[in-house]
């Protein structure tokens, strides 16, 4: 299954492509394009694709829900026992998939991604990605692999887990290795984008972290209880100052500025000490209203949808 947003251009290069990997390994498959709300009118290529391939579904979200709202919707409607993730915009090999599909049953593996070695991106978004990885390996103390990403082989019993879980900001590829079933690796061929351009700016680079870091780690929470313990060693560290000086007869009495600079100083502490907290407490109350990751406005050859 794929993800739809800004490659209608590619599409009928997709599906073609898979349908000649898939062919090499002789057996039944289906493929699934999600349409994330494209602005370039890929929907309406989808349904024109599927008319002569049955086995091509397509499943239309009602809004831009985002990338790993959209594989949750694809690989929540997927049949088979194993299933590929991968990109829309070609970079993500499909001659590679009997690869994937041959080291997880040689190697009875139950996940094996893809891994991009070579990557064929312009340096600001190889850079962009590092320091993601980087950061989120960090916040959520688990080592994140930046050549790896959604493109994959997953068993019928992973994509099970990885729906049972309910949390609005999904990250596809941590949740697949928080479930912790057998996990390999195989180096692939990663291509240049056919077309069209990323994307992920870094605007949306920094909400999708900031919702991960919320989402996936507890580390921003005691970096506050941190802060608020070595506030309050400077303090004693200060009043110990004082109370020695004070007994030394050496009292002065304080300026307007180091008043100042002390007031501001801890008032940000706390105002930033607040902001991380009601983040937590933002992430709470968006889960907690249970609203749905995604909505299906249409589809096609998707027996379910259609009653």
């Amino acid at each position: 299954m794929a993800p739809v947003y800004g490659c209608q251009g590619c599409l009928e290069d997709l599906v073609d492509q898979v349908q000649a990997a898939v062919g090499t390994i002789g057996v039944d498959f289906e493929m699934i394009l999600v349409d994330d709300a494209s602005p370039d009118g890929a929907w309406a290529r989808i349904e024109e694709l599927s008319r002569t391939r049955p086995w091509l579904r397509g499943l239309r979200l009602s809004r831009n829900f985002g990338q790993h709202s959209a594989i949750s919707a694809g690989i929540e409607h997927a049949n088979g026992r194993w299933t590929v993730v991968m990109d829309c915009d070609l970079q993500d090999a499909p001659s590679e998939i009997p690869a994937l599909y041959r080291k997880a049953n040689q190697e009875d593996l139950d996940v094996v991604f893809a891994q991009r070695i070579e990557r064929q991106d312009k340096p600001l978004k190889r850079l962009s990605s590092w320091s993601f990885f980087t950061l989120l390996g960090w916040l959520t103390g688990v080592p994140q692999d930046p050549t790896t990403a959604n493109f994959g082989i997953y068993h019928r019993k992973v994509i099970q887990a990885v729906c049972q879980m309910p949390e609005r900001d999904r990250s596809f590829p941590l949740m697949v290795k928080w479930a912790g079933f057998r996990t390999g690796k195989l180096p692939v061929q990663h291509q240049a984008r056919a077309v069209g351009e990323t994307s992920y700016t870094l605007r949306k680079l920094i909400k999708l972290s900031v919702n991960i870091a919320l989402g996936y780690s507890e580390k921003p929470l005691r970096m506050v209880a941190g802060t608020g313990i070595a506030c309050a060693l400077v303090a004693f560290v200060l009043v110990g100052m004082s109370l020695l000086r004070w007994w030394d007869g050496d009292i002065e009495v304080a300026g307007y500025t180091s008043i100042i600079g002390s007031v501001w100083l801890i008032g940000g502490l706390v105002m930033f000490c607040l902001g991380v907290v009601g983040l937590y407490v933002g992430q709470v109350f968006r889960n907690v209203q249970h609203r749905p990751y995604y909505i299906i406005a249409d589809a096609v050859n998707d027996a379910r949808e259609a009653r």
